[in-house]
């Protein structure tokens, strides 16, 4: 069974019922593994960190996942 979310615009099918945390993995890899310098809303709403790999996505839900980077 897939869900169908949409991470940074982009309608995406994911398998099973995927939590914050495995939609981070699966966008950013091993760009960010502790989650530094990452943020996360679901629906509009800041997911903490330490509520990643607890809050489960829905289909339909739209998600948003910003990584800092530097530069100048």
């Amino acid at each position: 069974m897939s869900t169908h979310v949409v991470i940074n615009g982009e309608r995406v099918a994911v398998d099973g019922t995927p939590s914050v945390g495995d939609l981070v993995a699966h966008q950013l890899g091993a760009s960010a593994p502790d989650g530094r310098g990452v943020a996360v809303a679901v629906n509009s709403e800041v997911v903490p960190r330490g509520a990643w790999a607890s809050t489960l996505v829905a289909d339909g839900d739209h998600v948003e996942i910003l990584n800092a980077t530097q530069g100048g």
